[in-house]
């Protein structure tokens, strides 16, 4: 009896089909080797939601190139960026082909032929050395294909970045609204203030 029992359950065992079995993976396939619609789809980047405000007050090339590869860069990370120009910091956005003597005092037209005509005429904050120490950094870049200040600018107004002129700036030093490039929105203080506390950066070049 035994033995007859013993040779049912090995029949039984050798009867019962092996089940496949497959790695379950709830991102790829199933019990039954079914595959699925695989891994879900990536989903886009969220949008920053924050914002940076420069006061731009310097009128040095180096400086500026600085304020301009900040205010790029954050515009690639979605973030929000206002620029504020206050007095030297104006000739950083001067149309060189816009400059006019039209209504403005002696002391005025003295101070815009005297000053940069736009971005690519800033001297060097460091060792300028009347021009030579700019002409050696330029040559610098180029030798490094780095772009110039200019093309910063370029790809500022691009990126819908807000460009203010300081009102008070601009009367004291005799220049025209007409005389800037076309993104420059000419304000009181208070609106640049505004604007910087509600930013989440504030940063004075």
């Amino acid at each position: 009896m035994s033995q007859q029992s013993g040779s049912v359950r090995k029949e039984i065992r050798l009867r019962i089909p092996c089940a496949p079995f497959v790695k379950t993976n709830a991102k790829s396939f199933q019990r039954n080797g079914r595959e699925d619609a695989g891994p879900p789809a990536k989903e886009e980047p969220k949008r920053m939601d924050k914002r940076m405000n420069l006061l731009v007050f310097s009128g040095e090339y180096d400086k500026a190139m600085s304020a301009l590869i900040l205010a790029n860069s954050a515009r690639e990370l979605d973030v929000e960026v206002t620029m504020f120009f206050s007095f030297w910091g104006l000739l950083l956005v001067r149309d060189p082909d816009k400059l006019t003597d039209e209504d403005k005092t002696l002391y005025e037209k003295m101070l815009g032929h005297m000053t940069p005509k736009g971005p690519d005429e800033l001297p060097l904050s460091r060792m300028n050395y009347a021009g030579f120490g700019k002409k050696m950094l330029l040559e610098m870049m180029e030798e490094d294909d780095a772009p110039p200040l200019s093309a910063f600018l370029k790809g500022a107004r691009k990126k819908n970045i807000k460009f203010y002129a300081c009102k008070l700036s601009v009367e004291i030093m005799g220049f025209k609204p007409e005389e800037f490039i076309p993104e420059v929105e000419i304000v009181e203080a208070k609106t640049y203030l505004k604007d910087a506390l509600e930013a989440d950066m504030q940063l004075f070049i």
